[in-house]
C-alpha cells in the first residue's frame, strides 16, 4: 500500500474521530459537523487527484478510475456520518439479539438519557449491572417491591454476609425465607446510576437469582415495554 493511501486513509479516520469527539457541541472548526464532513471529503478527493495523478503521466482512463474510487470513499464517509443514528442502532439490536441482558444507553433529542435491554431466553427481562463496582446479573421483577441480592452476589460485591441479621420475610421462587437489609453504595446500569439504595440480602440458598424490583424502577423517570424490549428512562 502506497505512503500516499496510508496518508488518505489516515485522514478519513481523524476526519470521522474529530466529528465524533465534537458531537455534543455539533460544531467542527467555526462549521456544523455536517459541513465540516462534506467540506473533510472534498478536501481528500482533491489531494487524492493532486498527489497521485497530477504530473505523474498517468492514461486519462486510469485517473478517471481512481477519481471514482475516491469520490466513492468520500461519499461513503458523509454517508456514515449521515445515517450514523440509524447504524448506531441496527448495531444495537444485533447486540440486544446476541446478548440481551447487556444495557444500550442512548441519549434522545431532547437529551434524556435510556437504557435498552431485550428479552432474555428465560421469557423475563435480566440485565447485567455493576453494584459497588463489581459485575452482577440481575433479573428485573416488577412484581418484587424492593432490590434483592443472593447470598452469592451479596459476598461477591463485598458484604459480609456472616454479619447480617436476617430479619426481613420475603417470598422468593424458592420458598419463604428471612432476609437482611443492607445499603448499596451505587448501581449502574448503562449510564444509569443511583446511589445509597436500600436493598436486601436473602439467606443462603434461599434465592437463585438476584432480582432489581420497583424500589429501583421507581427511581426512574419511566420504563416501557416495547415487544421484546424493555426502556429504562433516566
Amino acid at each position: 500500500m502506497s505512503r500516499t493511501l496510508l496518508f488518505l486513509l489516515a485522514a478519513l479516520a481523524a476526519t470521522l474521530a474529530i466529528v465524533f469527539i465534537n458531537r455534543d457541541s455539533g460544531m467542527t472548526l467555526g462549521m456544523t459537523n455536517d459541513k465540516f464532513v462534506s467540506a473533510a471529503s472534498t478536501l481528500l478527493i482533491l489531494a487524492a487527484v493532486g498527489t497521485r495523478f497530477i504530473g505523474r503521466g498517468q492514461p486519462l482512463s486510469q485517473t478517471l478510475r481512481h477519481l471514482g474510487f475516491w469520490v466513492i470513499i468520500g461519499i461513503g464517509l458523509i454517508g456514515t456520518y449521515q445515517y450514523r443514528f440509524a447504524i448506531q442502532d441496527f448495531a444495537s439490536k444485533i447486540s440486544l439479539g446476541l446478548v440481551p441482558s447487556r444495557p444500550h444507553s442512548s441519549t434522545g433529542e431532547d437529551g434524556a438519557l435510556s437504557v435498552t435491554l431485550g428479552k432474555a431466553n428465560s421469557g423475563h427481562f435480566e440485565v447485567d449491572a455493576q453494584v459497588n463496582g463489581q459485575a452482577t446479573h440481575f433479573m428485573i421483577d416488577t412484581g418484587a417491591s424492593g432490590i434483592v441480592l443472593n447470598a452469592f452476589d451479596a459476598a461477591s460485591i463485598g458484604i459480609n454476609t456472616s454479619d447480617l441479621s436476617f430479619i426481613v420475610p420475603v417470598s422468593t421462587a424458592n420458598g419463604n425465607a428471612m432476609a437482611a437489609p443492607v445499603t448499596l453504595d451505587q448501581i449502574v446500569i448503562g449510564g444509569i446510576v443511583r446511589k445509597n439504595l436500600r436493598a436486601l440480602v436473602a439467606q443462603q440458598g434461599k434465592l437463585d437469582q438476584s432480582l432489581l424490583g420497583m424500589d429501583y424502577l421507581n427511581t426512574l423517570s419511566s420504563f416501557t415495554v416495547k415487544q421484546d424490549d424493555m426502556i429504562l428512562q433516566d
